[in-house]
C-alpha cells in the first residue's frame, strides 16, 4: 500500500498531471502555471506529447523525462471538459499509480476543486498500489513494488474532512487488497479452514464477534445447502459469522445482513466443468471475501450500524461423499432442493446463509435490508461482460439506494429483473424445488435470483448482487490489477454510509 497525505505544493522529483484532448487539441490537467518547478511549460510540453504520439485517452499513461521535477507522467482523462467525473479521477490516478511501480515517491497534482474529487483521486491511488508476489520464488526479486508514497497537492487534505477522507481511503486500500489477496491464493492454500482462521484473526483484532460453525455443526443444525456442498471435499465446510455493533456510546441507526458466496474452488462436482476457465475457479469464494472486508471497513470506521455477515465456505469437490444430480437436500428452515445440477452449487450454500440471516434479524428486532454477494452465474458474463455487476432486489427502493452508492463508488452494477414465471422453470416433481434446469438454461442469472428469492422473507429488503464476470480479471485497467478485483468492497460500504447518513 502507498502511503498517503496532502500538501498545498509539489517537492517530489516525479509529478503526475492530467491529460485530455478534443478535435486532437491536448490539454493539461490542472493549470501547470500554479506549479512553480515547471511554470511557463505548457506549450513546451505539450509540443513534447505531441511528439509522443499523446491521445488522453482513458487509461493511457506518458512519461516524460525532464528537469525539476525529474519525471513527469502524464496520466488520460479521455475528452476534455470543465470537470470530470469521480470514476475518471479515481480510474485515471489508479492508471499512474500503476505505472508508477519501483518508484518511491510521487506527487498527484490532479484536478480537485472539492472534497468529492479529491477523495476519489485518494482512492485511486490506494487502489492501485497493490501487488501479490506471495507464491513467486525466482521471479520475485525482479518484480517492481507499488509506489510507497503519494502526496496529493490539494490543501483540501489539511482539514478534518480531508484527514477522515484520506482515511477512509487508505482503508478502503487495505481491505480491498485483502479481498485480492483471498481471490489471487490458490485453492490449496485458501480451503474453508484457513478462509475462517485468517478472518477470524482480522476480525477480533476490530472487535468483531466471531462465531464459526464446523462440518459437524452444520450438519446437525440443518445446513443442507453448505454442508452437501461441501461434503465431497477433503476440506471441510465452514460457516464464519461475524458480527458488528458500533461502540456502546453509538446507537445504530439500522441493521443488515451481508451473505458471500465462498467456494474456495468450485470443480463443479459431478457437472464437471470443462479444461477452460477452470483455474479461475479460485475466484469463486470472491462474494465471502467481499462481504468480509466491507465488514471490516465499516467497523474500522465505526459506522453507527449493526451488520451481521455470513461467508458460506464450502469446497465443491467429486468424491465418493459428492453429492450426485437428482439427490435432494434440506436447507436450513425446511425446504428441500433437488440438486439437478451440482455445478449451479452457489445458490445452495447462499440459501443457508439467506435463511439464517432473516432468522438472526428476526431475534434482533429487524433487518433493514439484507445484500448476498456471489460469483454466481456464467449467465451473469454473458449479459454483463467482465466489468459490469448485475443486481436483483424485491424492493426497488432499497435497489435505487445501492445504486445511488454505486455512483459514489464508482463500481458499475446494472439492474435485472425476477419474472415471476422463471418460477417455473425451478418447479421439482419430488422436492420444493431443483437448484437448476439442465434442459432450460435461458434466462440462467435470472432463474437463480429467483431461486434465492424463495429463501428470503418478503418483507425484508434484499439485494442479490452477481459479480461472476467482475470478480477476477485478467487485463488491468485504471486503479484495477490483474487478479482478483475486491469488486463491491466499496459499494457495500458506501450503501452503508449512505443509509446511515454519514456520506451523502
Amino acid at each position: 500500500m502507498a502511503t498517503l497525505k496532502s500538501a498545498p505544493r509539489t517537492s517530489s522529483e516525479v509529478l503526475v498531471l492530467g491529460l485530455s484532448a478534443k478535435a486532437g487539441k491536448l490539454t493539461i490537467h490542472p493549470n501547470i502555471e500554479g506549479i512553480p518547478s515547471i511554470a511557463k511549460e505548457n506549450k513546451k510540453l505539450l509540443a513534447i506529447l505531441g511528439d509522443l504520439g499523446a491521445t488522453g485517452k482513458a487509461d493511457e499513461v506518458i512519461k516524460v523525462s525532464y528537469s525539476g521535477p525529474r519525471l513527469i507522467l502524464f496520466t488520460g482523462f479521455g475528452t476534455t471538459a470543465a470537470t470530470y467525473s469521480h470514476e475518471t479521477l479515481r480510474r485515471a490516478a489508479g492508471a499512474a499509480t500503476r505505472a508508477l511501480a519501483g518508484q518511491t515517491q510521487a506527487d498527484f497534482a490532479l484536478p480537485n476543486s472539492n472534497l468529492a474529487e479529491f477523495a476519489a483521486i485518494a482512492e485511486g491511488i490506494a487502489l492501485a498500489a497493490y501487488d501479490f508476489n506471495e507464491f513467486r520464488g525466482s521471479s520475485k526479486a525482479a518484480q517492481k513494488s507499488p509506489l510507497k508514497a503519494a502526496t496529493i497537492i490539494s490543501t483540501l487534505g489539511t482539514s478534518p474532512a480531508g484527514k477522515a477522507a484520506i482515511k477512509r481511503a487508505d482503508l478502503l486500500g487495505e481491505y480491498v487488497a485483502i479481498t485480492r489477496d483471498l481471490v489471487n491464493t490458490p485453492p490449496s492454500h485458501l480451503t474453508p479452514i484457513t478462509f475462517t482462521a485468517q478472518m477470524k484473526k482480522i476480525a477480533l483484532s476490530l472487535g468483531i464477534k466471531v462465531e464459526v460453525l464446523n462440518e459437524v455443526q452444520l450438519q446437525a443444525k440443518g445446513y443442507g445447502g453448505i454442508y452437501s456442498v461441501g461434503q465431497g471435499s477433503a476440506n471441510p465446510p465452514r460457516l464464519l459469522h461475524l458480527t458488528y455493533a458500533p461502540p456502546a456510546s453509538i446507537k445504530p441507526k439500522k441493521r443488515f445482513a451481508f451473505v458471500g458466496k465462498g467456494i474456495t474452488f468450485d470443480s463443479g462436482g459431478y457437472n464437471l466443468k470443462g479444461i477452460v476457465g477452470l483455474a479461475d475457479m479460485k475466484s469463486d469464494m470472491s462474494g465471502a471475501a467481499a462481504v468480509v472486508a466491507a465488514t471490516f471497513v465499516i467497523a474500522a470506521l465505526k459506522l453507527p450500524v449493526a451488520i451481521d455477515t455470513y461467508a458460506c465456505l464450502a469446497e465443491n469437490m467429486i468424491s465418493g461423499e459428492a453429492t450426485r444430480p437428482s439427490d435432494i437436500i434440506t436447507i436450513l428452515g425446511g425446504k428441500t432442493v433437488e440438486v439437478l445440477n451440482p455445478d449451479a452449487e452457489g445458490r445452495l450454500v447462499l440459501a443457508d446463509g439467506l435463511v439464517r440471516a432473516a432468522q438472526d434479524g428476526e431475534r434482533n428486532g429487524g433487518l433493514d435490508g439484507i445484500v448476498d454477494v456471489a460469483t454466481l452465474t456464467g449467465a451473469q458474463v454473458i449479459a454483463l461482460g467482465t466489468r459490469t455487476s448485475a443486481v436483483m432486489t424485491n424492493n426497488e427502493d432499497f435497489c435505487a439506494l445501492f445504486l445511488d452508492a454505486t455512483g459514489n463508488s464508482g463500481e458499475a452494477f446494472w439492474p435485472m429483473p425476477l419474472p415471476e414465471d422463471l418460477k417455473e422453470v425451478i418447479a421439482s416433481p419430488s422436492a420444493d424445488m431443483i437448484n437448476a434446469n439442465p434442459a432450460n438454461r435461458a434466462g440462467g442469472m435470472l432463474v437463480a435470483g429467483v431461486f434465492l428469492k424463495e429463501f428470503v422473507p418478503d418483507d425484508i429488503p434484499w439485494l442479490h448482487l452477481d459479480i461472476a464476470g467482475t470478480a477476477l480479471t485478467h487485463e488491468a485497467h485504471g486503479y484495477t490489477p490483474v487478479g482478483g478485483t475486491g469488486v463491491s468492497v466499496r459499494s457495500l460500504v458506501a450503501l452503508t454510509e449512505l443509509a446511515v447518513g454519514s456520506r451523502k
